[in-house]
């Protein structure tokens, strides 16, 4: 077995509202909405509600937006820090399907951890669901370590599953 060469990528900070992100961000929704289609609840309007309320991302309490781009300036993935009840959680990770087992996610989340750290965070934390099995290998093999569901997701999605990693301060710091 060969090892796949890791992609060729830019990592660039962008803005929430950058449309490459924002296109990226469309992607996760119909994959998740494809993956998810018969577990989330149908025609409960108040379940429904407190789903969506759980998922939401206020882009005030976003710290950073990372994209990869490939050497075309075509975007390859996202991820996105905010902040939560004074953690530092990560959103939003996707990674296109034709980029995908070529190293780009762990760029990013590469990215993502330092740019946590030169913020101050001692710790990142995440939620991802059950059908996503490759997620939860990417966030094992770089380091994180299941934690127990934490809000808003306990009720709204109770088969996430949750992790976290600890951070090292920048050096100097």
């Amino acid at each position: 077995m060969t090892d796949v060469q890791p992609a060729p990528v830019t990592l660039e900070s962008v803005d929430w509202f950058d449309p490459r992100a924002v296109a990226m961000r469309d992607l996760m929704d119909d994959e998740m909405h494809r993956r998810y289609a018969n577990r989330m609840p149908g025609g409960d309007p108040e379940t429904q509600a407190r789903v969506d309320a759980a998922l939401a991302v206020d882009p005030a309490d976003i710290v950073a937006v990372v994209l990869a781009l490939d050497v075309d300036g075509a975007p390859l993935g996202h991820a996105a820090l905010r902040m939560l009840a004074g953690e530092w959680e990560v959103k939003r990770v996707i990674v296109a399907d034709a980029a995908r087992g070529r190293g780009v996610a762990t760029a990013i989340m590469a990215e993502v951890q330092r740019l946590a750290a030169q913020g101050g965070a001692r710790r990142l934390i995440l939620q991802t669901g059950d059908r996503q099995p490759e997620a939860v290998r990417l966030y094992e093999k770089i380091g994180y370590t299941p934690i127990p569901i934490y809000e808003p997701y306990v009720e709204a999605i109770p088969f996430s599953l949750c992790f976290e990693k600890v951070v090292a301060p920048p050096v100097g710091a």
